[in-house]
């Protein structure tokens, strides 16, 4: 059998299409820094296109859009889990800080 045969193809319009889409969410993150925005506004936007792009390029590239939900679940929790560990160590870490200047002057 050849490769072909064997092997799941995808239409070369689905990565044309996401290439392009991939385009688009990169300028408008740079965007974001042309129309100089500041603050929170700039931080999330700068993060919701980051997020947008790596999810297209671990679904499509990755081919994680058609493997079981097992496996996706098996791939995709555990950094899930490490983000929430690390946002709940960041927050322990504020509460520290602010206990120490409170007490320790």
């Amino acid at each position: 059998m050849s490769a072909s045969k064997t092997g799941q193809q995808h239409p070369i319009g689905l990565y044309l299409k996401v290439w392009g889409l991939l385009f688009v969410l990169s300028a408008l993150s740079y965007s974001v820094d042309y129309f100089h925005f500041h603050g929170l506004l700039r931080w999330g936007l700068i993060l919701v296109f980051m997020l947008l792009k790596a999810g297209l390029i671990v679904a499509v590239f990755m081919h994680m859009a058609w493997e079981r939900l097992a496996l996706v679940c098996a791939i995709l929790l555990p950094p899930l889990a490490l983000l929430v560990l690390v946002g709940l160590m960041a927050s322990e870490a504020n509460y520290t800080f602010i206990t120490r200047l409170l007490f320790f002057r």
